[in-house]
């Protein structure tokens, strides 16, 4: 009787062979591997830069995507980087929505609730109004428009995700990003300063800096380095401006989609963002994984901003001058000054 041989491997015939649906599997994976690794690394990276240095993880993402951007279009790493830069991008916005309580909002009063929703229709206004003037598209004064009215850089990839994409270049969507980021940041600096300099006081203030500042982490830290009370004051605020961006969704999604062809319907995440947003607010949920969520979330927006940022060369996000830069300063500006007004109108 013949020895078999130990070393000796088994027949390849002798396993099973793949489905259709495993083949295509693995052929996904394979081919999306690499780049979604990429951009992962990256917004650990910026993550732990962002913890250490106390600057947004966001800014830190797109900097050193910036950096990878030759491999783009490497095959290796296009189609990963593509699914991170679109897919990604709106399940961390879906997941927004367990973000967001009624009760917190509400007690801001009606007032003060009133004036938040003028201040962010009028700013979207003015963010058409001023991209027109400088020879821009209705498109990207409302990204640039609405990512100062409402929660910065996740507003801007929100009303991205929206827009049909022959309205709309990746570029724009970066540019926005860096301005409405560093503008951001500059206000967590200046804004308390200036407010108590107006004499205002700190729930004044609290309220002034959430109906302002852009993005959430700015408007936490530059709160509640006034005090508390213009801590809390200052996140019920911005929670409610947070709430209205299904709204702002909505709208452009409608507006763009009569224009593109008469599509109805709304984009699978915004749905996806209203249902979680009512399961929040009627349905207790365990706190562990509502934080859960949160980071899931944030995360997830980082990885596609840190794709986004492959996907673009400073060359080609700055070919058309500073002007996308001035434009969202002066729709800071112009937010800053309605609610100055409104302050002292109102609450002083």
């Amino acid at each position: 009787m013949a020895k078999s041989d130990p070393l000796k491997r088994p027949e390849i015939g002798l396993q099973p062979p793949l489905g259709p649906w495993s083949r295509r599997t693995l052929d996904w994976v394979d081919t999306h591997r690499g780049g979604t690794i990429l951009a992962t690394t990256i917004a650990l990276a910026s993550s732990f830069l962002a913890d250490h240095y106390a600057a947004p993880a966001m800014l830190f993402a797109l900097l050193i995507g910036m950096a990878f951007n030759f491999s783009n279009d490497a095959p290796g790493t296009a189609e990963g980087i593509s699914f991170c830069a679109r897919t990604l991008l709106r399940c961390g916005v879906a997941l927004l929505g367990l973000r967001l309580t009624f009760a917190d909002v509400s007690q801001l009063g009606i007032t003060s609730i009133f004036g938040v929703v003028g201040l962010l229709v009028s700013t979207l206004i003015g963010g058409v109004v001023l991209a027109r003037l400088f020879g821009r598209s209705t498109a990207f004064g409302l990204l640039t428009g609405g990512s100062v009215a409402i929660c910065g850089a996740s507003a801007a990839m929100a009303i991205a995700a929206v827009l049909p994409k022959r309205f709309l270049q990746e570029e724009d969507v970066l540019l926005t990003v860096v301005g409405v980021t560093a503008m951001s940041t500059l206000a967590m600096i200046v804004y308390p300063v200036l407010f108590r300099y107006l004499g205002l006081a700190d729930v004044e203030i609290g309220y002034m800096i959430g109906a302002t500042i852009h993005d959430v982490a700015q408007v936490v830290g530059a709160g509640y380095s006034v005090s508390e009370t213009a801590g809390d004051i200052a996140t019920f605020t911005k929670l409610l401006r947070v709430a209205l961006l299904p709204v702002v969704l909505l709208a452009v999604a409608v507006i763009f989609r009569k224009e593109a062809g008469g599509a109805t319907g709304l984009p699978w995440f915004v749905v996806v963002f209203i249902a979680l947003m009512i399961l929040r607010n009627f349905v207790p949920l365990p706190e562990a994984l509502l934080n859960f969520v949160n980071d899931t979330s944030r995360f997830l927006l980082v990885v596609s901003i840190s794709a986004l940022g492959v996907k673009t060369s400073l060359q080609k996000l700055f070919a058309p001058g500073l002007k996308g830069l001035l434009l969202i300063a002066m729709d800071t500006v112009w937010l800053l000054a309605q609610a100055v007004v409104f302050a002292h109108v109102f609450l002083m």
